[in-house]
């Protein structure tokens, strides 16, 4: 019989996929530089010169090593490089068993799910925040919980996480920078958060002796991706910690789908959580990531990001945003722009977008309502084309004089 649950994912395709793939539309209909498609985390910043070169010289290889399979959690070396640079970067100490290659951020995210999360359990997500976590989390059987983040600065409330945490709680995501905003939590509000996972911690351990404290998914592919501010290390502000990561922002490697799951060794629980990090990719079909992009990623780990192109359109756009009365975030890092709708209803605004050919996206299936997100890693020109259609919108709206 037919799954209805798959079926209704598949039937009712995610809101950033569905205006991707109007943009697709549009462009082949009326020319590919009249639409304005803002929708896709798409990098137009190519891969730097280093993966081409590594990806030349793994060609040479036999066939066995450059197309084979690999070990289920990755290659020695792979997982080695990633210990590494995180030791290099973050004063730490891991090893390759510390480390599990995934296939992308997804399955990284799905892993992790899967390995803490329980049937009929709890996973609190800080609204707004990446749509497909609700499919990840509704498919390893649990709930999800939204919170709301401080709807000024877009920072975690821990307050109100605290509030929403209950027996059920077996995880809270965490998105830094953030997709959809670009907000950075602080190392304060990090800790903040730590303090009310922990005091929760231990009051289940007065209650019942022995409970599964709290796990914290950092979910981190935008670590590269920032304009001066500090993205603290999560791990070393909250011990039971689970860090995800993709390669596909960092290296611009996002149709290539190799990243990894980080489970620092600290105690016989950590060890348990990465066996069943390791179960959950078999269970879900994700082991054995891209062999070739495991090791570009063992020749490129620390390669640092072309953040420079993402500075100069966030500052073009948001200098021009702002001059035509539209309201938004300062995004500290990703390549997001979080505005505020020129009405509540940000689907109807993003409707009447489109006869400007502005293809953003709706803040509804974010969690949180009256925003839209702009994915400004477009090419520049891009960018500068579509200013006056914002220009004319804004009019439309009379946010802006004619």
């Amino acid at each position: 019989m037919l799954n209805e649950t798959m079926y209704g994912y598949g039937a009712e395709s995610s809101k950033i996929r569905e205006i991707f793939s109007y943009a697709n539309e549009r462009k082949a209909l009326i020319g590919e530089d009249k639409v304005f498609d803002f929708s896709l985390g798409n990098p137009s910043v190519p891969a730097p010169p280093a993966v081409r070169a590594s990806i030349e010289r793994s060609l040479a290889l036999p066939p066995e090593q450059l197309h084979g399979y690999t070990p289920a959690p990755g290659l020695p070396e792979a997982r080695q490089a990633v210990a590494d640079s995180l030791n290099r970067r973050f004063g730490c100490a891991y090893s390759a068993a510390d480390v599990f290659m995934t296939v992308g951020a997804a399955a990284s995210v799905s892993c992790a799910l899967h390995a803490v999360v329980s049937p009929g359990e709890e996973v609190v997500v800080i609204a707004p925040y990446f749509p497909e976590y609700r499919v990840w989390i509704e498919t390893a059987g649990a709930s999800v919980v939204e919170v709301l983040a401080d709807q000024e600065t877009f920072q975690i409330d821990p307050a109100a996480v605290e509030a929403a945490l209950t027996e059920k709680t077996a995880a809270v995501i965490i998105d830094s920078p953030n997709n959809p905003t670009g907000a950075v939590y602080t190392r304060s509000n990090l800790e903040a958060l730590a303090a009310v996972l922990e005091r929760e911690n231990a009051r289940r351990e007065e209650a019942l002796g022995h409970a599964q404290p709290i796990v914290l998914i950092s979910d981190e592919p935008y670590r590269e991706i920032t304009y001066g501010a500090e993205v603290p290390w999560v791990p070393a502000l909250y011990e039971h910690t689970v860090v995800c990561y993709s390669y596909s922002k960092s290296l611009s490697l996002p149709g290539e789908r190799v990243g990894w799951v980080l489970v620092p060794q600290v105690s016989e629980g950590a060890r348990r959580v990465m066996a069943a990090v390791a179960g959950a990719a078999r269970a879900l079909g994700f082991v054995c990531a891209p062999a070739l992009f495991q090791r570009v990623v063992v020749d490129c780990v620390d390669e640092p990001s072309d953040v420079a192109a993402y500075a100069r359109n966030r500052d073009v756009l948001t200098q021009a945003l702002a001059s035509y009365g539209y309201t938004y975030v300062e995004p500290d890092g990703a390549f997001y722009l979080w505005v505020r709708a020129l009405e509540d209803d940000a689907e109807a605004f993003c409707e009447r977008a489109r006869a400007y050919e502005l293809l953003p996206v709706p803040s509804d299936s974010f969690g949180v309502r009256g925003w839209v997100r702009i994915g400004y890693c477009v090419a520049y020109e891009v960018i500068e084309r579509s200013l006056p259609a914002w220009k004319k919108l804004a009019r439309d709206y009379g946010a802006l004089p004619a």
